[in-house]
């Protein structure tokens, strides 16, 4: 029980927080939308329902369905060893364990997804002005860009740290 109470599982309900956060938006997109329909929002957003048999960007989407298996494993992969991390990793490091955690929980969400269906739910459709329209996500891929950024920002507040520690 320790595990839980002093180690980044204690917010473990983070992750499954978003998990099921992302996992019911997608199924209101499911049951509300037809694929490929999208309702406009404001001017640069529409919900737009799509499937993602790739990665990011819908990297290797076109590949024949090996992709499916191929980024599955990679998400196993990713559960498993960030919930390792969790473990061995002190609560007090605050933005790591929650960085962990939306990761955990991005993760999770879009593997649940390629399990189910062999593709991500995608539905958040924004257009960023000079840039153009941006490929659709999903509330997982949010969660795992937060999360990625809140790793990125704990290294440099660390590194920050040990470099005064040294002084």
């Amino acid at each position: 029980m320790n595990a839980f109470k002093n180690t980044g599982l204690a917010y473990l309900w983070l992750a499954i927080a978003l998990l099921i956060v992302d996992q019911v938006s997608k199924i209101i997109v499911v049951d509300n939308f037809y694929l490929g329909e999208s309702i406009a929002v404001t001017d640069f957003f529409n919900l737009t329902y799509v499937h993602n048999y790739g990665a990011a960007f819908s990297f290797l989407a076109d590949s024949g369905g090996w992709q499916r298996w191929f980024f599955t494993a990679i998400a196993i992969f990713a559960v498993v060893l960030i919930s390792i991390w969790l473990k061995r990793t002190d609560k007090s490091q605050t933005a790591l364990v929650i960085g962990f955690n939306c990761i955990l929980g991005g993760a999770a969400g879009n593997l649940v997804d390629r399990v189910a269906y062999g593709y991500v739910v995608d539905f958040l459709d924004f257009t960023i002005p000079l840039y153009g329209r941006w490929p659709a996500f999903n509330v997982a891929d949010m969660a795992i860009v937060i999360g990625a950024g809140l790793v990125l920002l704990d290294a440099f507040i660390n590194k920050q740290e040990d470099t005064k520690d040294e002084s």
